[in-house]
């Protein structure tokens, strides 16, 4: 090619030469016979668009005023050079003009083809899209030979990840009809069968079966029925982990010196594949003397406790780094939380005989590490006072790795920031023993709306609600604080509304500030409630028939109404015994209802009032409040009314209706744990989650007794409408309130007992800021009593089913849950399939 453009040249300087001006004649030293030297008067580029002359000149390496010998090297590497850049398909170089001594040179280029589109042929829409994400092709970029051939082998590899090994790629160029020196690009792909495994045959092992060996591959499986639920694709990539994998397993039986002799992938079909695996056990081994060295701080025979391995153990070298580095109570946290960060432990490992292993821990402790600066980023909403109360890390204190820990679970607490995006920054100085540390913080919207509607007592209720979690109150009249509120100091004001129309509606305000004056955290909680019913709605009145509780039932009457009001102001605070996750709560509360013509509350016409008092003791660890890997969560209610009966002298067997429920009593207990689990070694993935409750309602007197506070059990555990403000407990796979006790007269009796357990499994789809998505498949069993004497610990209600959850910034956490009731539920047809909606979290 070099030559023929060469040969190109010497006819252009021939024929220029010939058409020269009239100052310029024919020179016979043009000649390929007889080179002769010219200097470089002038150098043009014509035939492109795209690029810059200028550049094009200076990697040409034709400079004005340089010697060039005509013909000579200098024209072919020019040439060469500019085919090196890959972007042209043609070039010629041409003399324009030759006076005297001066040759004027011109490069002539054809530049390949930009792109206009491309389209995939025989994808479906997903794939089309990852496809685009890797080859991220720019309308305008260059069509080369390497553009086409590395597309082919991206969308290959592409497929090859899927188990299609035999995919057939073939690329067509077309003219863009629209766009000069531009074509689409048809990416014509051919997936063929995937390639599948057929049989594992296993040669060389002597210690465990095939079976056992088989089952420690994690990824690559033989297409068997036994595997119906895991995938049997050959894919390289991953037998080649699960080659690693399987002598990871080998090691952790004692097996260190097992290795894989040979392996090889046999075609047996045009899509079926066996795989040969060849490999040497050899002797297993087991821990014998551990030896400390270098350690002052604790003694050896406390580390040797702390490391948990005995003489005799089988050797296992994951075992030995998950003591030593990784688990909570690793001998390295030892030191880390007592400020030691520039610990190391290097554990040396000597055979003894055939089969028996010593370890040397050679310890370097270095000094102890103080907190220098302490600092906070992210924080963009949030005020920075607000994240930093939460901290357990302070400067001129030890370094703690447990306080680093504890400072990034109470981080995410607060919900402001993206859990998943908290990251201790810890920055250690050698040279002056000190460390700083930052906290990396990434905010996440918290605010949330609320718009639903729901069915509760035979009516349809619409809500509205607003909660704002990030409020700030002292900003309210700082107009520059409005964008488009005043946040950053970590309050939440609720609003709420719910009305069916022109019979029902209820209206609430809340405000919690959770560090009443700054310096402690101590939360101050405020709500303020109004509820207003008028007349009756005829539709709840036949849904009550058979299943109500007391009074009557009436048709609908204008001049009916019944006025709620009430108020509750409550105070939590830390404990720092028996540890610091506990808390205490204590609340006021009062309701007053005011009624007239009311035929279906406990009176007709009158006041009734509820006052209380709430204290709970709670204690709660887990480690992030949207999707729970680890920690426990539980509270021991009491609520209690003033003893009227015992002090106010009433004969409250022969006292009118008005008399006896003017002032409610009762007292109120209530219990709820939650445990949450990581399974099978998984940081990130399954969980399991398990629950228990209890909850009882007693009376100080029998015949002052009301059905005030009682346990709505049954169904998705939404709160709907509660005339007496019972709590509403879901079980699911059974309709609301169904669990509920009945009398055999069909009165609703309500439920002063209850208990529920529920096991439930959780599996992550989605962890971004944007939203968390989980999946759960769940057991439940519940029930509710009237009588103490009726209560049957093991007499409960059964359900099992799946379910979806998803939180979503602005309208919290939302889900959908099929379950089915295994037991007849107290209203007939209430059981077997039953689908639940969720606004809000249940447990």
């Amino acid at each position: 090619m070099i030559k023929r453009l060469t040969f190109i040249f010497i006819l252009f300087l021939s024929f220029s030469a010939v058409a020269q001006e009239t100052d310029t004649i024919y020179n016979p030293s043009l000649y390929y016979s007889s080179p002769k030297n010219y200097e470089i008067g002038g150098v043009s580029v014509t035939g492109v668009k795209h690029l810059e002359n200028n550049v094009l000149i200076q990697i040409s390496g034709l400079r004005v005023g340089s010697t060039i010998e005509i013909p000579g090297e200098k024209v072919t590497k020019a040439v060469k050079k500019l085919y090196k850049q890959g972007l042209f398909s043609d070039i010629q170089i041409s003399a324009t003009k030759l006076i005297d001594d001066k040759i004027y040179l011109n490069i002539q280029l054809q530049e390949r083809p930009r792109l206009s589109s491309v389209n995939y042929n025989g994808t479906s829409k997903s794939e089309t899209t990852k496809l685009r994400e890797r080859l991220n092709m720019v309308k305008g970029t260059q069509v080369t030979e390497y553009l086409v051939s590395s597309t082919k082998k991206v969308v290959k590899d592409y497929f090859k990840e899927k188990g299609y090994y035999n995919t057939e790629v073939n690329i067509v160029q077309r003219d863009a009809s629209d766009d000069e020196n531009s074509v689409i690009l048809d990416v014509n792909i051919n997936r063929n069968n995937k390639i599948k495994i057929s049989n594992i045959i296993v040669e060389g092992n002597t210690a465990f079966t095939d079976k056992k060996v088989k089952k420690a591959i994690k990824d690559s499986k033989e297409k068997k029925l036994k595997n119906f639920l895991k995938s049997s694709k050959y894919i390289e990539e991953k037998w080649e982990e699960d080659k690693l994998t399987l002598i990871e397993k080998f090691n952790e039986k004692g097996y260190r010196d097992a290795l894989i002799i040979s392996d090889s992938v046999v075609k047996v079909e045009d899509d079926r594949v066996d795989i040969y695996l060849k490999y040497k056990e050899g002797n297993r081994y087991y821990f014998n003397d551990v030896t400390w060295v270098g350690n002052t701080v604790y003694t050896g025979n406390y580390l040797e406790r702390v490391l948990q391995i005995k003489k005799g153990d089988v050797f296992n070298q994951t075992l030995l780094s998950e003591r030593l580095n990784e688990d909570d109570d690793a001998v390295s946290n030892l030191y880390l939380d007592n400020g030691y960060l520039f610990f190391n432990v290097n554990p040396v490992e000597t055979v003894v005989g055939t089969d028996s292993i010593d370890i040397e821990m050679r310890i370097v402790e270095g000094k102890q590490a103080y907190i220098d600066r302490v600092m906070i980023k992210g924080n963009t909403k949030t005020h920075e006072h607000v994240a930093r109360r939460e901290l357990y890390t302070y400067p001129g204190e030890l370094f703690s790795k447990k306080d680093i820990i504890r400072s990034v679970r109470e981080l995410a607490q607060l919900g402001h920031f993206d859990p998943e995006a908290i990251n201790p920054d810890i920055q250690p100085k050698p040279e002056s023993g000190k460390v700083d540390i930052i906290y990396e913080l990434e905010e996440k919207a918290n605010d949330q709306i609320e718009l639903s509607g729901g069915w509760g007592a035979g009516m349809i209720i619409g809500t509205v609600g607003l909660k704002f979690s990030n409020f700030s109150i002292r900003n309210m009249f700082n107009k520059e604080a409005w964008s488009p509120l005043p946040t950053g100091d970590g309050q939440t004001l609720s609003i709420r509304a719910q009305t069916n129309g022109s019979y029902y509606s209820s209206y609430s305000l809340s405000f919690v500030e959770p560090w009443l004056g700054g310096k402690k955290p101590t939360s101050l909680s405020t709500s303020f409630y109004y509820s207003k019913q008028s007349g009756y709605s005829r539709q709840y009145n036949r849904s009550r028939q058979g299943y109500g509780a007391y009074g009557g039932y009436g048709g609908g009457d204008s001049d009916q109404s019944q006025k709620v009001f009430g108020a509750s102001v409550g105070l939590a605070r830390r404990l720092k015994w028996p540890d610091d996750y506990f808390s205490l709560y204590n609340e006021v509360s009062y309701q007053n209802y005011r009624l007239k013509n009311w035929q279906y509350y406990l009176i007709a016409n009158g006041t009734s009032n509820n006052f209380s008092f709430t204290t709970t003791l709670s204690r709660s660890s887990i480690d992030n409040p949207l999707y729970t890997r680890s920690g426990s969560s539980f509270s021991l209610s009491m609520k209690i009314t003033p003893p009227y009966s015992l002090f106010d002298g009433v004969n409250y067997d022969r006292a009118s209706e008005q008399e006896l429920y003017k002032w409610i009593e009762y007292h109120k207990w209530t219990f709820k744990g939650q445990m949450y689990t990581r399974l099978l070694n998984s940081t990130d993935k399954l969980v399991l989650y398990t629950g228990a409750e209890f909850g009882y309602l007693g009376y100080f007197n029998k015949d002052k007794r009301s059905p005030f506070e009682g346990f709505e059990v049954g169904g998705d555990g939404m709160s709907g409408y509660s005339m007496y403000g019972s709590d509403n407990i879901g079980l699911r796979g059974y309709g609301n309130g169904t669990l509920t006790p009945i009398a055999a007269n069909g009165q609703r009796l309500g439920g002063n007992i209850y208990s529920k357990f529920t096991a439930e499994v959780r599996y992550p789809l989605s962890l971004s800021q944007s939203a968390t998505i989980y999946a759960l498949a769940f057991a439940e069993a519940g029930n509710a009593w009237y009588e103490s004497e009726d209560f049957q610990p093991f007499n409960l209600k059964r359900s099992a089913g799946i379910g979806l959850r998803i939180f979503l910034p602005m309208f919290g956490l939302l889900g959908i849950d099929y379950g089915y009731g295994f037991d007849d539920a107290n209203l007939e047809g209430q059981n077997g399939g039953q689908f639940h909606f969720v606004i809000g979290q249940q447990f």
